[in-house]
């Protein structure tokens, strides 16, 4: 990942979408964990926090699996990314603390409707990440991530989960919805948080 592009288009649009933004080793090896193989790993995702969190399939139709350190290529996969918290903090001067990421798997017929990553609670997404494992995925499969102006009403961009593409952007500042997908989406969404704010 060339960081210096990534922290001069942070800091002057709040957002960057990269290709091949990991090696292709390890982008194959995390496809082959975001597979929901019945193991009860992958559960149904959430929407709200503490008292209020509730699963509405409605709004979020993906089931997640949290990347943890014991496994190897997630721990492979966190230490890119604590590579850029690092880079990008010293860069920017954005205070990141942490990175928590999940796998999501995205049914045929499912989406996310429109939010924010922002959440009330004691640790803040200051950072977004998303990194697709969709190999040969066509236009006609739906399934992107549509990225919102400030005031959520204004379309920005439209990002294709083509398998290696990264999209990062300001978790404050872009309301985004994921559209409907027409076959299995994979994806990993994470987030840079701050410490105990």
């Amino acid at each position: 990942m060339d960081i210096d592009l990534i922290a001069q288009e942070l800091e002057q649009t709040g957002y960057i979408v990269l290709a091949n933004a990991l090696p292709a080793e390890l982008l194959h090896g995390l496809q082959k964990r975001c597979e929901d193989d019945g193991s009860e790993r992958f559960q149904p995702a959430h929407v709200g926090r503490g008292a209020a969190k509730q699963q509405i399939r409605s709004l979020r139709g993906d089931v997640i699996s949290w990347i943890e350190a014991d496994d190897p290529v997630d721990r492979s996969f966190l230490e890119q990314m604590e590579t850029l918290r690092r880079e990008l903090n010293a860069r920017l001067f954005l205070g990141m603390f942490d990175y928590e990421s999940h796998y999501a798997i995205y049914n045929s017929g499912q989406g996310y409707a429109k939010h924010s990553d922002v959440l009330q609670g004691k640790k803040n997404r200051i950072l977004t990440t998303v990194l697709y494992l969709n190999e040969d995925w066509q236009p006609e499969h739906g399934g992107e991530l549509v990225v919102y102006d400030p005031s959520g009403e204004s379309e920005l961009l439209r990002v294709q989960p083509t398998f290696g593409t990264m999209i990062i952007f300001l978790s404050e500042s872009f309301p985004h919805e994921v559209l409907v997908s027409n076959t299995t989406r994979r994806s990993i969404a994470g987030w840079f948080r701050v410490s105990g704010s």
